[in-house]
């Protein structure tokens, strides 16, 4: 199993898995189907998928521990990428096609509209594990600090939850369940956490 985890094309595949919401994407907008609104229907796929991908980040840790496979370990960087890559073109739909490039208008949302201000927060929150995350960047902070600063992933996924309730009208569904799941998970670090601390 060791090297089934390990070997390359896992890593690739996993790539792969990961490009699919976008070719989902591309595809509805290729053939047309995008909803009667696809402004809303973008921004509501690239949110969704950016929130999912951190919390699948925040999953690999307690599943390699669980499935006693270390190796996972591996898949995290690259799902961590690809969720701020999603929220990339999560923030670009709402400056290209809902803002039409209006800084002006955009920074009175940022001020004024507490969803949009969550979410920008997430996202600046998320910037530096993304640029960080290369092997480099612990050699060159060491380790005890990169791993403080990449806690920040915590607190991104609890605001894009946030994020995420403020921002639907009325079905609060999605959000909620995705605020279970983090709860689960953070609920897990802190038991685990409270084991290590008394052995």
């Amino acid at each position: 199993m060791k090297k089934f985890w390990l070997s390359g094309w896992t890593k690739a595949l996993a790539f792969a898995l990961c490009l699919i919401p976008l070719g989902q994407l591309l595809w509805r907008v290729y053939v047309n189907d995008l909803t009667a609104n696809p402004v809303e229907f973008i921004t509501h796929f690239t949110g969704d998928w950016t929130l999912r991908f951190l919390l699948i980040t925040l999953v690999v840790t307690p599943l390699r521990g669980l499935l006693r496979q270390p190796q996972l370990i591996r898949f995290r960087r690259l799902v961590g990428l690809f969720a701020f890559f999603y929220g990339l073109l999560h923030l670009t739909t709402w400056i290209w096609l809902s803002s039409g490039f209006d800084v002006a208008a955009m920074w009175a949302d940022v001020i004024k509209r507490r969803f949009i201000t969550s979410g920008m927060t997430a996202l600046l929150l998320m910037a530096p594990l993304a640029v960080t995350s290369a092997a480099g960047w612990v050699r060159l902070m060491g380790y005890a600090r990169w791993q403080r600063m990449h806690r920040l992933v915590y607190l991104s996924a609890l605001v894009g939850v946030i994020h995420y309730y403020w921002g639907v009208k009325s079905d609060i569904r999605m959000p909620v369940l995705y605020g279970a799941i983090l709860a689960v998970l953070m609920l897990y670090r802190v038991v685990k956490r409270g084991i290590e601390l008394q052995r």
